[in-house]
């Protein structure tokens, strides 16, 4: 694997990877962006929550995919998911800080594997994910 080096990542795809408009409404907030690998964070809301109380599942998915799209769109060439495959492993509450980090494990010529973690800020395991990307050749 490449080395995780946050400045081979242009200044200009760094303020469009962060200015995602999803990934605003929601607050995410990024931490690091290097090729190959994304760390972003958010803070669960009241809004945020199901009928249950706990942070709805699509708010922890959505903290995932923001993550595993940095990681691998950071590469500066057009990537798109192909398969995100989640499982959940621990229900948090309201007000928790959770962070994602996505780390590439292999990328092919246009496949590229990705591992995804959400974890609290005490760094309890909420969510595995294992995603597929696809790079679109000629795009940037």
């Amino acid at each position: 694997m490449r080395s995780r080096d946050p400045s081979a990542v242009p200044a200009s795809l760094r303020a469009q990877l962060e200015g995602e408009p999803w990934a605003r409404t929601l607050g995410v907030e990024y931490e690091e962006i290097a090729p190959g690998y994304c760390r972003v964070a958010l803070t669960v809301k009241p809004h945020m929550l199901n009928h249950r109380g706990f942070p709805h599942g699509g708010v922890i998915f959505s903290l995932a995919d923001v993550a595993f799209g940095a990681a691998c769109n950071a590469h500066g060439e057009t990537a798109l998911a192909l398969t995100t495959t989640i499982t959940y492993v621990a229900a948090v509450a309201p007000g928790s800080r959770l962070i994602a980090e996505g780390r590439e494990r292999k990328q092919g010529r246009r496949v590229g594997f990705y591992d995804i973690r959400v974890r609290t800020a005490e760094g309890v395991l909420v969510a595995s994910v294992s995603c597929l990307s696809h790079r679109v050749t000629g795009r940037k």
